[in-house]
């Protein structure tokens, strides 16, 4: 994992991670460079932590900056890749699941205009050994809360449509998965955490692939997630000038009217039982 690497194994571990093309020169650079402190450090964290199936992904460790996590990442990728097929997890599930590391490299840069990664703590639960994108949807598999019952966090990719059949497709692989590959942990519900879980939303747009999801959830608890909704429909910071933004569809009208009427957007987490139903 420390070692300066060939051009090839730096070139696979780039294509497994789905890095975009615009990042491959530097992340390229930094695979070819015998590993840092920082970086030494960030893989133990990441190596200690593999199978302890963590709630929160890892945000911070010291002397770990930005740069070094994406290096971490994309080192730890092609162990956490190996580990995995150990457990006999299909490799499409694997490709699929670490391909998100080049999905959030993507976002990135669709966002800030430039290279980074401000969801390295995110991504860190793709390497833990307990999160799996499962057609549409990905699965995050941890204790609820710390030393309580076991339970799978719904996560939605923003690379696709909503509608209910990939949304039904996915569960029944989930469902099917993890009874498979983790019979030993007995999963006592499902839950999302998420801005399309606001009430508001549903109202706006009842008959929308958005609603429909968000009525999968019973016992939504809400707090104020102002930046939400900005940051997943335009893919823009949080103080981003909302006149400037696209009203082209109907979603970017309904975020940018609540905000520009005063209102606030809000997350909510909501539950559903495991496996959860079907339409």
């Amino acid at each position: 994992m420390f070692e300066q690497l060939h051009p090839r194994i730096a070139a696979a571990i780039l294509e497994l991670c789905a890095v975009p093309e615009p990042d491959v020169a530097v992340c390229t650079a930094m695979l070819r460079t015998e590993a840092g402190e920082p970086v030494r450090s960030a893989l133990a964290a990441l190596d200690a932590r593999w199978g302890s199936f963590p709630a929160e992904g890892l945000r911070t460790l010291p002397g770990v900056d930005s740069r070094a996590w994406i290096e971490t990442l994309l080192r730890f990728a092609p162990v956490a890749a190996a580990r995995m097929e150990g457990m006999r997890i299909p490799a499409a599930v694997i490709e699929a699941t670490l391909a998100d590391i080049g999905s959030q490299l993507h976002w990135h840069r669709r966002t800030h205009g430039g290279f980074g990664l401000d969801t390295a703590w995110w991504t860190t639960l793709h390497l833990s050994g307990s999160l799996y994108r499962l057609g549409r949807l990905q699965f995050h598999l941890h204790r609820d809360p710390e030393n309580g019952p076991w339970a799978v966090g719904l996560h939605i990719p923003g690379d696709g449509a909503l509608d209910a059949g990939s949304v039904d497709a996915s569960l029944r692989l989930a469902a099917t998965f993890f009874a498979e590959h983790f019979p030993a942990h007995r999963i006592d519900h499902a839950y999302c955490d998420s801005w399309l879980l606001d009430p508001y939303l549903a109202h706006a747009l009842p008959d929308s692939n958005m609603a429909a999801f968000s009525a999968r959830f019973t016992n939504v608890e809400l707090r104020d997630e102002p930046g939400d909704a900005l940051y997943f429909t335009f893919r823009v910071p949080a103080d981003a000038q909302i006149s400037r933004l696209p009203r082209d569809s109907s979603l970017q009208r309904v975020v940018l009217e609540r905000i520009e009427g005063g209102g606030s957007w809000q997350a909510g987490k909501g539950l559903a039982p495991w496996p959860v139903p079907v339409g």
